[in-house]
């Protein structure tokens, strides 16, 4: 048995102003053949799941480049192609191969590219041939495009958001190839498209249960493998949307997928257009909110202003806030801004400085910041766990303005867990009220610190209202654009 297995990965926001470039993967996580770490990241955990299982079998397993860019906005056309020939070229060199596997996200979009992963895997199966198995571990916030179901064989998403799973689904990816491989299985796909834009946590009811109900199906009554791709809705391109997707062992059991497909995508319509959603506060609502409840910390997140949403991480709204109760101990970030925390490491620990920071990466950051800050700690590389891997922030610091303390990084990325804060000197126990900036992947690990968790709306810049953006590519119709054709 030989099996190869290869990463290319990022989450394109199509309205972003933050253009992604080879070196932006280079610089974020770029694996050549042989290199990658042991443990997994968010998209290249099949290869660490193979890793294990060729291990325990013996079967023969090729290393290809795995890469990452942070979620930003569209990549280059040079980026995306010279990427993907290196692995296709590492492919073709590997053959004759049984299995074919990849970690991608699903919402990447390169210029001329606005199916980067479909074009990934058709030029693969054009390499490789019919029989040979090819299987793909999805982000959930995908693109489903028929495209890529055509290419492969199988197909995984993520079923937890927060991402809490992405090693066992690329387990279960692992699993269900070499089963087809060996002829234990024979995998056939439906998708039911839900015409809606309908994500849902699983942090949360009725998002909780469901998947709960979707884990129990799989491996009973000829189900293979259920996937949900909820779409990412800041994406201009045909495919966004949510979609089930149901995989089926032999063509007798296509009519079982097909009708259990839509079932789920029915029951996920019939929550509502808001009905799997929390609250999302507005900035003063949210400070209210917190000095109403007990214990701390409260902890808001701003999904707006994510750079898991591809967006830069640098409104200053929320600071603002704050900075208008100086009377509540609080504590805010990560915030992206390379030149504050480059001012900050030079005067140093202590350092009493003027500083402009934040609202700098574009008009929907919101106006800088500019305060007299006392530098309370600054480090070479903010390194912060996300379940099994690692995520690094860059050189950080942290400032302080009265009773508010604020993270600066220099690497663009959610503040997934809470040594974003305490490892620069923040102690959150004493905080009445903390702010990441994360859309829900910091649910897991700041859910064991937090009195309470909340969801902030400060009005950008990821497009957090999908009525209010103009979108030129998306199928039509499509729900809440349109009434969705379903109900």
């Amino acid at each position: 048995m030989r099996v190869f297995v290869a990463s290319l990965a990022t989450e394109t926001n199509t309205f972003s102003p933050l253009f992604v470039d080879r070196t932006a993967f280079e610089s974020a996580f770029y694996c050549p053949p042989g290199t990658h770490p042991q443990t997994p990241t968010l998209c290249s955990a099949p290869v660490v799941a193979a890793r294990q299982r060729a291990a325990a079998e013996g079967f023969t397993l090729i290393e290809g480049t795995a890469t990452w860019a942070e979620p930003a906005g569209l990549v280059s056309r040079e980026a995306y192609e010279s990427l993907r020939d290196e692995i296709l070229d590492q492919l073709e060199q590997a053959m004759p191969l049984d299995i074919v596997l990849f970690g991608l996200h699903g919402a990447m979009v390169a210029r001329d590219y606005d199916d980067c992963e479909g074009d990934l895997l058709a030029r693969a199966r054009a390499i490789v041939g019919p029989d040979c198995v090819i299987g793909a571990e999805l982000d959930m916030h995908c693109h489903l495009t028929d495209k890529r179901v055509e290419a492969a064989d199988i197909l995984v998403a993520f079923k937890e958001f927060p991402h809490t799973d992405f090693l066992y689904r690329a387990e279960d990816l692992v699993e269900l190839c070499l089963r087809t491989a060996r002829g234990e299985v024979a995998p056939v796909s439906e998708v039911f498209d839900c015409r809606a834009m309908s994500g849902f946590m699983t942090s949360r009811e009725p998002g909780r249960a469901f998947v709960d109900r979707m884990l129990a199906m799989e491996g009973r009554d000829g189900i293979l493998s259920i996937s949900v791709a909820h779409g990412f809705q800041a994406a201009d391109v045909y495919d966004v949307g949510t979609k089930v997707l149901v995989v089926a062992d032999g063509e007798a059991n296509r009519p079982k997928a097909r009708a259990l497909a839509e079932a789920l995508g029915r029951e996920i319509l019939g929550w509502g257009g808001s009905g799997a959603g929390p609250r999302h506060y507005k900035p003063e609502e949210a400070v209210a909110l917190a000095l109403a409840e007990e214990g701390q910390p409260i902890v808001f997140a701003d999904r707006w202003d994510s750079p898991g949403g591809g967006v830069a991480g640098d409104s200053s709204v929320m600071v603002e806030t704050l900075l208008r109760h100086p009377e509540i101990p609080a504590a805010i970030g990560a915030f992206w801004d390379p030149t504050a925390v480059s001012l900050c490491r030079g005067a140093g620990a202590g350092a009493v400085i003027p500083l402009r920071f934040c609202g700098k990466a574009a008009a929907t950051s919101g106006p800088p910041v500019d305060a007299v800050v006392t530098v309370r700690a600054t480090t070479d590389d903010l390194l912060i766990p996300f379940e099994q891997s690692w995520v690094s922030l860059g050189p950080a610091a942290s400032i302080t303005i009265g009773n508010l303390d604020i993270v600066l990084v220099t690497g663009r990325a959610q503040t997934f867990s809470p040594p974003a804060f305490t490892d620069l000197g923040i102690d959150l126990a004493q905080k009445k009220m903390v702010v990441v900036k994360s859309s829900n992947h910091f649910y897991a690990a700041f859910s064991k610190i937090a009195a309470q968790i909340h969801y902030l709306d400060t009005g950008g810049p990821y497009p957090a209202d999908v009525t209010k953006i103009t979108y030129a590519k998306v199928r039509r119709p499509i729900s809440p654009l349109d009434a969705n054709p379903w109900l």
